[in-house]
């Protein structure tokens, strides 16, 4: 039987990779153009049938999103003058070998050959000769580029304006803070309690050869040892377990739901934290969820169909603050608002945060989160509770958010005493990184009888 000869197995192999960084270029190039990474993934990297393919591809592209300010720098250094505009693709691949000679192990050779050959093939053929230089000088000079670093927005990769900012917010932190969201997110399940115990399933995962590790603070989180494609997880398809961080899974507990209480999920996709109260409070009488984006709540009711709790949720689009629209007037006992919010807390998730956050997309959703608010109390029951939850850190989104409502309202905080997070003037933080957990903002009102 004729088998592949070693220089043709070599050749394939190489075609394969050049793939996986032709879509990489792909991704890149619609997030710098203003669209989410998790929009692009599923037209992108997603497609490559090749595990090793798709793991390359997310690598280099999330690498890119994450450490951009400091790839910048390099090329900065290594060029004469910038690049215009029209020639992003140069520019995004530049930046993409950069982070694969800085941080991979991918030979430098392969990196720098394949490099030049897809600026060829984005029809920039004047600019192979200088991305081979450019790249070639980096190998040599690299500790010299290195040692240059002197500025906190190279060094810590982070525009300057957020930087700033969570360097006003958290003086005492901020360091830590910006370290924590250039770190690989935990992949962390949580375990559906109606199936299943976190120790039970930990048992399950070892019978199928996959590690993990209990999360302290979440009854029924578990982190894995390394990613792995969902459908290889036990139980996945029917149920037994869903991904989600450990920090989105203190809500259930913090919301504190009785037998018999009505509930009411505003801003409810994708539906994580709808399912896990579910799952946690088997007793809860009914639970309304509404979300105003259609396409978003069809995540809902995907993830409630494999969790098998779709009978014991009602679902409905619709803007949350217009209650004239949705609302039949009974009141709710327990009311979980996840408001949108700027999403600093969980850069490490999804670094394209970083390019595509602006300064001034702060103040309208400020404004937004606090009619979400006003417009949530008046469903709420005297006497009920209400969770305010942000994946945010800015505390303009979080306790002066808090300190607002409370000063217009009859609302009273319920402190929130956990051996996890900061407490704060109002609410309390926890921070990206802390305890395996992204970043999450928590307060409690009750409402006066």
């Amino acid at each position: 039987m004729a088998t592949s000869s070693p220089s043709k197995k070599k050749k394939k192999d190489a075609e394969k990779t050049s793939v996986a960084r032709a879509v990489s270029l792909k991704a890149l190039k619609l997030v710098f153009n203003g669209q989410s990474l998790s929009a692009v993934q599923i037209h992108t990297t997603d497609k490559l049938e090749d595990a090793r393919d798709r793991g390359l591809a997310n690598e280099i592209v999330n690498g890119v999103l994450r450490w951009r300010w400091q790839l910048e720098f390099f090329i900065s250094q290594l060029l004469k003058k910038p690049l215009k505009p029209k020639d992003i693709d140069v520019q995004l691949v530049l930046l993409m070998a950069l982070y694969e000679l800085n941080e991979c192990r991918t030979p430098d050779y392969a990196v720098i050959n394949e490099s030049v050959e897809l600026v060829r093939r984005a029809g920039k053929k004047w600019a192979a000769g200088l991305v081979n230089a450019v790249l070639r000088s980096f190998t040599r000079d690299k500790k010299t580029l290195l040692a240059a670093i002197n500025d906190g927005v190279v060094r810590y990769s982070h525009p300057p304006w957020l930087l700033e900012k969570i360097k006003a917010d958290w003086p005492q932190h901020w360091q830590k803070i910006l370290a924590a969201n250039n770190q690989r997110p935990v992949f962390c399940l949580r375990v559906n309690e109606l199936r299943h115990s976190a120790l039970q399933y930990q048992k399950l995962l070892l019978d199928n050869d996959i590690e993990s590790n209990v999360i302290a603070i979440a009854e029924q989180a578990l982190k894995l040892a390394s990613g792995i494609d969902v459908r290889l997880l036990p139980g996945f398809a029917d149920g037994a377990v869903s991904v989600q961080d450990a920090g989105a899974q203190l809500v259930a507990e913090l919301l504190n739901v009785s037998k018999g209480d009505r509930v009411l999920d505003l801003c409810a996709a994708p539906g994580g934290k709808t399912c896990h109260l579910l799952e946690h409070y088997p007793e809860i009488d009914g639970l309304l969820a509404v979300e105003f984006n259609e396409k978003r709540m069809q995540r809902v009711q995907e993830n409630l169909q494999r969790l098998q709790l779709e009978s014991r949720a009602k679902l409905i689009v619709a803007d949350a603050r217009d209650t004239k629209q949705w609302w039949d007037g009974d009141k709710f006992d327990r009311i979980l608002i996840d408001a949108p919010c700027s999403a600093s807390g969980v850069i490490r998730r999804h670094p394209d945060i970083k390019t595509l956050r602006r300064a001034s997309d702060i103040a309208p959703l400020v404004t937004l989160q606090s009619e979400i608010l006003s417009a949530a109390w008046q469903m709420l029951k005297p006497g009920g509770e209400m969770l305010y939850v942000t994946c945010s850190i800015f505390k303009d989104e979080n306790q002066n958010q808090m300190k607002s409502f409370l000063a217009s309202s009859d609302a009273t905080e319920i402190i929130i005493d956990a051996d996890w997070g900061e407490a704060c003037e109002y609410g309390r933080q926890l921070f990206p990184g802390e305890q395996d957990a992204d970043g999450f903002y928590y307060c409690r009102l009750k409402k006066a009888i």
